[in-house]
């Protein structure tokens, strides 16, 4: 017996019950979740950027966050959903990048001239600080910020009064801190060090210099034993002005210069300076200066080499391999195709440090036990250095051209050789004709692919021979083995070989990065001819 149909009211009451219960899945919970930490994640960002005053980090940050809750929480917009993420990493590896490298290859930006003129000033005040004779001693306790970074900073006891900061924070007043006696136990936002642990960092703690206000030019305090404090006051005066700073003690008066120091009318400057623009200074000085031009040359040739050869030795071997594993007369093919990739699965930097000891000249199991005892140079000679490097890479590198070679020759049809034997085809032909052909279609993207990434294979080169064997007719620090990318690495100062330089070291990178992306345009092009 049927039941009598419900009102239309009921029935559509009932429909959109059904629809709002079903239209909350496990996916917007997942969804909601995500949100939930990209949101923190940026909330955390925001708020580290307002401590440092990084505005445009700030802004860029809120408008991402913004931008992925409209997207992500409205039912528009569906191919944002996708293309958010990757055009978000796009925007900040990539075009941030380089954008920012090719802004750092138009300053000065190095050794001395790290940030801008008012962080110069205050560098210079507080480098040239002296304490002041007969301040009186103030109770100090070491103490380090809670949030959002861990700065050291000194609470002081001054009239009763308990004051805190750090070295970009002035002293300020601390009214809930808690003191027994005339020890400091307690400043809220603050964790107090202890002694020990205030000793077993003493090189900051004795370095470090909290300013008393915001005005460099009045003083600061600094201790020697992590529990008194006395005043420092800087031998060197800014003059807002004149825009001079003035030695009180030899009456030496420095004037700001366009090249971003302050210097005396002897010539002398002092040490801290600011970033400003110099144009095309740096490249100028790459290909100009005998210290760099010369050795660019040859890096650069040698550059080139290196990619080619490690394109082509670890291609035809990874070919040839992937041929003979093909072969169907070929027994126990997977024990053998694994063993191929054992090369694969070892960390490149871990690979090269391994073989840097085999082929050590006195000890190396190379030269020991395969050449029985010869005192062969390998990593010391610029010659057998480069072809230790190209032998070493080929070791590292054939296991990804087999697998490659490999799914390529088993992607060919067989009818196709089927119909060359009956055409009376020879087994080179078959080869030059269409295994080749066929192959190169498919693997030349990941052929540029590999060229780029040996013609920026840092790894390898760093840790195989740093470099080296050193040019012996430039004062730079680069040698017979370096490519660019090692090159840039030197000059810019990180590895401690010479002053920073980061703005000739981004003028090199951009120079890179055009011959590249050149090289990789012009392949591409190539390539699809070809498969035209």
């Amino acid at each position: 017996m049927t039941q009598p149909e419900a009102p239309p009211e009921e029935r559509r009451s009932k429909r959109a019950r059904e629809s709002h219960a079903t239209s909350i899945r496990p996916g917007f919970f997942i969804k909601l979740i995500l949100m939930a930490l990209i949101n923190a994640l940026g909330v955390y960002i925001i708020l580290a950027a307002w401590s440092q005053q990084s505005w445009i980090i700030l802004a860029v940050t809120v408008f991402f966050v913004v931008l992925a809750d409209i997207v992500y929480f409205t039912k528009r917009m569906l191919p944002l959903k996708y293309l958010l993420p990757g055009l978000v990493f796009l925007l900040i590896y990539q075009v941030f990048t380089v954008g920012y490298t090719g802004y750092v290859a138009f300053t000065n930006y190095g050794a001395g001239h790290n940030s801008d003129k008012a962080d110069a000033i205050a560098a210079n005040v507080m480098q040239n600080q002296r304490r002041v004779e007969g301040s009186p001693a103030l109770p100090l306790v070491v103490v380090e910020q809670t949030f959002p970074g861990t700065d050291l900073g000194f609470a002081v006891l001054e009239d009763d009064m308990v004051k805190v900061g750090t070295e970009d924070q002035p002293l300020e007043e601390a009214p809930d801190a808690v003191v027994e006696g005339t020890t400091i136990v307690e400043v809220p936002g603050w964790n107090v060090l202890s002694w020990s642990d205030a000793v077993a960092r003493s090189q900051e703690v004795t370095q470090l210099r909290v300013p008393v206000s915001d005005d460099p030019n009045a003083g600061s305090i600094g201790t020697q034993d992590a529990r008194t404090g006395y005043a420092y006051r800087s031998v060197v005066t800014y003059d807002p002005e004149t825009d001079t700073m003035t030695n009180s003690d030899t009456g030496m008066v420095y004037r700001a210069n366009d090249r971003g120091q302050f210097q005396a009318d002897d010539g002398s400057t002092l040490t801290v300076g600011w970033r400003v623009f110099v144009g095309a200074e740096n490249f100028t000085t790459a290909f100009s200066d005998q210290r760099y031009s010369g050795p660019f040359l040859k890096v650069l040739a040698w550059n080139v080499v290196f990619a080619i050869a490690s394109v082509l030795t670890t291609f035809f071997l990874g070919l040839f391999l992937a041929i003979v594993m093909n072969s169907e007369r070929m027994r126990g093919r997977k024990i053998y195709r694994t063993l191929m990739l054992l090369p694969y699965a070892f960390p490149a930097f871990l690979t090269a440090l391994l073989f840097q000891g085999m082929l050590n000249r006195d000890f190396g199991f190379v030269n020991q036990v395969l050449l029985g005892g010869m005192p062969i140079a390998w990593l010391n000679d610029p010659w057998l250095a480069k072809l230790a490097i190209i032998m070493v890479n080929l070791w590292m590198g054939f296991p990804y051209m087999f697998l490659i070679a490999t799914g390529t020759l088993q992607a060919i049809p067989g009818d196709v050789y089927e119909a060359a034997k009956i055409d009376g085809a020879s087994g080179w032909q078959q080869f030059r004709r269409i295994t080749l052909p066929l192959l190169l279609i498919a693997v030349t993207p990941l052929l540029i692919s590999s060229f780029a990434f040996n013609f920026n294979n840092f790894n390898l080169v760093y840790m195989l021979t740093g470099g080296g064997p050193r040019f012996t007719d430039t004062s730079a620090p680069i040698g017979a083995t370096d490519l660019l990318i090692t090159m840039v690495y030197s000059v810019s100062g990180l590895d401690g070989s010479a002053s920073r330089n980061y703005g000739l070291a981004s003028a090199l990178s951009i120079v890179i990065f055009l011959i590249v992306a050149t090289v990789s345009a012009i392949s591409f092009r190539l390539s699809q001819k070809m498969e035209d």
